[in-house]
């Protein structure tokens, strides 16, 4: 719909509380608001949760919108709201999971190597070592400080003169390592 008086009228039946009419104007720029978004979420960010929120926003604020601006626009505002809380959301998600869930994941293991009762856990806990024991030293050293001595990756980065991303990433790779190296060990084990 791009004649604006149609879409003047459908906002004037909208704001007097006429579901249907808000329900044409949610089809009329559906598409393009959605595509919008689509183009700017990033990886992790559910696009179609972000334009359904923006659309319950802008009927809730309905009655803020003066006919004969442009609608167009102003949804597009309260999508790059949305997109920017999104966005907000999940460096929040990841910065929760970059100080937590590293610690959580050594005090598991720690638990883990203490209750050690069976032969599985055994061979487990040697691969584990064996796979520590393949990293250079380098490598040994910043997981030891990143997950025994609890360092955090800031100070971490002004120790070594590394940035905090380059941390980041270098403890990133040392994971994926671990994980790839303990994954083939004991696929090895269980096959022999």
């Amino acid at each position: 719909m791009n004649d604006p008086a149609a879409t003047d009228a459908l906002i004037r039946r909208a704001q007097a509380g006429d579901g249907e009419a808000f329900g044409a104007l949610v089809r009329t720029f559906e598409w393009a608001v959605r595509a919008w978004i689509t183009a700017r979420c990033p990886a992790g960010a559910d696009a179609d949760e972000v334009a359904q929120v923006t659309f319950v926003e802008a009927f809730k604020n309905l009655g803020r919108f003066q006919p004969g601006s442009d609608f167009r626009a102003w949804l597009f505002t309260i999508a790059r709201y949305q997109v920017m809380s999104e966005l907000t959301r999940l460096r929040r998600l990841a910065d929760y999971h970059e100080r937590y869930f590293p610690h959580a994941l050594w005090q598991e293991l720690e638990r883990r190597a203490l209750t050690l009762d069976d032969a599985h856990d055994d061979d487990r806990l040697a691969a584990l070592r064996g796979c520590l024991g393949k990293l250079d030293e380098r490598g040994r050293a910043l997981l030891a400080q990143r997950y025994a001595e609890e360092i955090p990756v800031q100070q971490m980065a002004d120790q070594s003169g590394r940035s905090v991303g380059a941390i980041k990433k270098h403890l990133f790779l040392l994971r994926e390592q671990l994980h790839e190296c303990l994954t083939r060990r004991l696929a090895n084990e269980a096959q022999s």
